[in-house]
């Protein structure tokens, strides 16, 4: 080992070649002897029993499984290595010695909790050290909450118990609009139905708009026909697509399935089994064995010191956005490694105003003084405010009490840049756990009475409510997208709360903006009011999980709207459901219980839950929040952890991959990554997985021939597998690491919305017609609506694609919210959006007198655009649900003003379609400013090839 190198991460991952291993025994005999990178743990135990045998005091070892290896990990942590089939190069112990110890506790609840660590990336331990009531009362409370979930599944008659693994996957209408324009002589469709365990298949004819158990039924009787068998009712039977873990059932008509209605536009049969329910059974049995073994178990360093002049703590108090009182500073002092400013700040309000969900913010800055100018001889020095760090506690604690005593809070790092707010109310309440590296801001809050305050509960507050009196409705505010009022808008909206309960329900964001949440009289009204309020539906409820939003009872209040959103609603939302988790000032709250109760009850949306809160888990401002919900998620489904796993294990592989292409001191070559593919470990982990991307689809075996990576900067992967549906088709998936793609997903997220929002009017604009050049034309409309309300930009010939079925569409959404490429301070997107005559004429079949083919294509794009203006403030409120995930170009509301504007809110329908019908016509007649830029693209490609 070289001087100052420590540890053996690098010599892990060198072949399949052995490497010496130093073992501790017990007994106090120390074995060494070479083992393989690639064996697995319980191997190595194996072959330390037949080492020890010829060693003395062997008869003092008992059997194997009352023992388990330790080592110290890469992170300098003693892990005990319950998991026996993960390969030691996996573990990658920090040094090559294992010590085996006699096992304590119970084995069961160690191996999930080491699961659990492994597949979250984040120790359990860590919650145990934080030495937090609130963390330890929340993981209690979620760990009983959760587990009884998972009991309650095992009890599920089979068919509901599939309804929670397996949701059906639908078109979002019962009969798909484009399904009528693919052009057939009946609704009747072929479909190949074989029987699980047999060979033998069956070739239907069947209705379309039937339900599956019609053609459950055609197919016992087709089979009793053939075979002569007896008679089995439909009833106890399942379908399923060849080769996925994708049902057909319910009462939901055959082509509602996006299965069947893809088979449907592709011109293909569709492949199903028909499968029994004991099959289902066993499967549910299996589960139900996993659950009840585990149901059986069961000083802050100083920080550097600071190259500026003086010090200041600025403070304030706000709910939510607003803010309560004047902010107030301490005195300034001079800087140093420990800062005492031993100043008393007192805030303009009284105690008995201050709202259950007050936040204390802090901001600690420098004061550096300006040098003078030479011709400034009469001013003064002036004086810059460099922010440092910020830090945010809430006034009440978890249990509504008033804070009193010291407490410690290690700060967050300001931005450098941003000196326009040094308070941060948006930010997390969290302390940064980084402790080390952080600024430590000692705070004490006073005794105002010698016995605890609480918050008065809802009840008590309710008690209080004086009697309303009866007002005349004289205005209403017609305009639905105002979010600032003049005083004596304020003051109307306030005095006609009654009225807009009653008239206006869907006005209660409006309402809750003018609230004074520093007046305790108008507090009560409020909750008062609030509790009568009729319910919104969930869509128009989502902007009321805004951080503007804190108190309590409103966002108590919004979930329960939330729980009338179907499964694929929910779904459709997730991400930014899981954004709006940051804004929540605690960890027990309302949002958290209901996704995790959703998650439980369906494992679609549990997988995307788990991916999207592991995908941030790394963020120190959210890490516990998110650690602590992904393990009380995997305490309610045990199950779901090993296939969890494995997609974990798929994607450490792909990133190695593609580390490898990336960082070769030579020029890596195709053949280069299929040889690494080949290996044992690569093809064991990156084989036989649930994508991560639908866990209805299995990817069997990777073909490593197949397999490639494109030659773009990140050299994103191409990885290929067999389809075992249909033998010789193949299944890819495209693996890219190194970009932030949360960008991508939410403007694909926004275009599969406008989609299902186009098809639920009866717009398809991706469908397949009898032509090739009719599915360019709709699903060019589709996306120029969708790249203009989206000011999506970098638009060139390299990210706009065509399917051979004649479908455009585009990929890499890097640019959005009008965020256009720009060079040499020249802006070289000049058009609202794509539209070729290049385009034109393919839409006119190639004839430049066709103008009834582009009055139709311009038709469709108006309709289109209609139709998304009508829901504008749903997408609104998405984006800015997303403010709190940091994409680089979407921080504040003022980036969301391009979508605000390109949607035309505010405007009547005819004022918004007129304004689109001239950035249509702008597109057209610019379109040779796209091709120009287009050339300069592919000029600037082939410069860096």
């Amino acid at each position: 080992m070289h001087p100052g190198i420590y540890g053996m991460l690098e010599e892990w991952e060198d072949g399949d070649q052995e490497i010496n291993m130093d073992f501790l025994l017990p007994t106090g005999i120390f074995l060494k002897f070479p083992v393989s990178r690639n064996d697995t743990i319980k191997h190595i135990k194996e072959m330390v029993w037949r080492n020890a045998r010829s060693e003395a005091l062997f008869s003092g070892l008992g059997d194997p499984d009352g023992y388990v290896f330790t080592c110290i990990n890469q992170t300098a942590e003693r892990e005990e290595l319950e998991e026996e089939f993960r390969r030691i190069r996996d573990v990658k112990p920090f040094m090559c010695v294992l010590r085996l110890v006699a096992r304590e506790g119970n084995r069961q609840e160690k191996l999930t909790n080491t699961q659990i660590t492994q597949l979250i990336g984040k120790g359990l331990h860590e919650f145990e050290t934080q030495k937090n009531h609130e963390v330890n009362e929340f993981r209690t409370k979620m760990r009983t909450f959760c587990e009884e979930k998972a009991l309650e599944r095992q009890y599920l008659p089979w068919q509901r118990w599939l309804e929670y693994s397996f949701p059906c996957d639908l078109e979002p209408c019962r009969t798909p609009s484009g399904f009528g324009s693919v052009k057939m002589k009946s609704s009747k469709i072929f479909i190949n139905v074989k029987f699980e365990a047999s060979d033998e298949s069956f070739m239907l004819q069947q209705d379309c708009h039937d339900l599956p158990v019609a053609l459950m039924k055609s197919a016992l009787k087709k089979k009793a026909t053939v075979f002569r068998s007896l008679r089995q009712e439909p009833e106890d039977y399942i379908l399923q697509v060849n080769g996925r873990w994708d049902f057909i059932y319910g009462k939901h008509p055959l082509c509602q399935f996006k299965y069947i209605f893809s088979c449907l536009r592709n011109g293909q049969n569709p492949q199903l089994t028909m499968v029994h329910h004991s099959t289902v059974s066993r499967f549910q049995e299996e589960q139900s064995r996993m659950c009840n073994q585990m149901f059986k178990s069961r000083s802050l360093s100083r920080p550097p010191p600071l190259p500026l002049k003086r010090l200041v703590v600025q403070a304030g108090l706000f709910h939510g956005s607003e803010l309560l009182c004047k902010v107030v500073t301490s005195l300034d002092v001079t800087v140093c490694s420990e800062p005492l400013w031993d100043q008393r700040l007192e805030f303009d309000i009284n105690v008995c105003d201050l709202p259950r969900m007050s936040r204390l913010c802090f901001a600690l800055y420098a004061v550096i003084e300006k040098t003078k100018k030479p011709k400034s001889t009469k001013k003064k020095n002036k004086k810059a405010d460099c922010p440092i760090a910020w830090v945010n506690t809430m006034v009440f604690d978890y249990k509504d009490q008033l804070k009193t005593g010291e407490f410690l809070l290690s700060m967050w790092p300001s931005v450098p840049d941003d000196k326009s707010d040094l308070l941060n109310p948006m930010g997390t309440v969290e302390k940064n756990p980084n402790v080390d590296s952080a600024a430590g801001l000692l705070i004490r809050f006073p005794n105002i009475r010698p016995h605890p305050l609480y918050y008065p509960s809802l009840e008590k507050v309710l008690s209080t409510k004086k009697k309303h009196f009866h007002l005349k409705l004289k205005e209403i505010m017609d305009n639905k997208h105002y979010t600032e009022f003049f005083e004596d808008e304020k003051d109307l909206l306030w005095k006609l709360r009654t009225e807009i309960r009653e008239h206006y329900p869907e006005n209660l964001s409006k309402l809750l903006l003018v609230t004074k949440w520093n007046k305790r009289e108008d507090v009560v009204q409020m909750v008062s009011l609030l509790k009568k309020w009729p319910d919104l539906p969930a869509i128009h409820a989502l902007e009321l999980l805004d951080y503007s939003f804190p108190d309590p009872a409103v966002r108590s209040f919004t979930v329960r709207c939330l729980r009338k959103l179907s499964d694929d609603e929910l779904l459709q939302y997730l991400i930014q459901l899981v954004q709006v988790l940051k804004y929540e000032s605690y960890l027990d709250c309302d949002l958290t219980t209901f996704l995790l109760e959703r998650a439980l009850s369906n494992r679609r949306i549990g997988h995307f839950l788990f991916w999207h809160l592991r995908s941030e888990i790394h963020v120190a401002s959210v890490s516990l929040r998110f650690g602590l919900i992904l393990e009380a998620y995997c305490r309610g489904n045990i199950h779901h952890i090993k296939i969890l796993n494995k997609q974990n294990e798929a994607l450490a592989k792909m990133r190695a991959l593609s580390d490898f292409v990336k960082s070769g001191s030579q020029k890596m070559t195709v053949e280069d990554l299929k040889l690494c593919i080949r290996q044992e470990t690569y093809m064991e982990a990156l084989s036989d997985l649930l994508s991560p991307l639908n866990p209805s689809i299995i990817l069997t075996e990777i073909c490593a021939d197949k397999c490639r990576f494109m030659d773009s900067k990140m050299k994103p992967l191409w990885l290929m597998y067999k389809n075992p549906s249909t033998p010789g088709d193949m299944v890819g998936i495209i693996f890219k690491n190194g970009d932030d793609l949360r960008q991508d997903m939410l403007t694909l997220q926004m275009i599969q919305l406008m989609e299902n929002m186009w098809k639920k009017e009866g717009l398809d604009l991706s469908d397949k017609l009898e032509q090739a050049i009719e599915e360019f034309t709709l699903s060019c409309a589709g996306y120029c609506v969708a790249t203009y309300v989206l000011g999506i930009g970098d638009r060139h010939n390299d990210n706009i694609m065509i399917r051979e079925t004649g479908q455009l569409f585009h990929i890499d959404f890097g640019h959005f919210l009008g965020n256009f490429k720009r060079k040499l301070g020249i802006n070289r997107e000049r058009v609202p959006f794509i539209l070729t005559y290049d385009f034109v004429h393919v839409i006119q079949q190639g004839r430049t007198n066709n103008s009834e083919k582009f009055e139709r294509f311009r038709e469709y794009c108006e309709q289109a655009y209609k139709i998304l203006c009508r829901n504008g403030m749903l997408f609104v409120n998405l984006f800015a649900m997303m403010k709190a995930a940091g994409l680089p170009e979407l921080t504040c509301f003022k980036d969301i003003q391009y979508l605000k504007d390109s949607l035309a809110l505010g405007k009547s329908e005819d004022e918004a379609l007129k304004n689109f019908k001239v950035k249509f016509n702008e597109a057209l007649r610019e379109s040779w400013k796209t091709k120009v830029n287009w050339m300069m693209h592919s000029l600037a490609k082939d410069n860096r090839a």
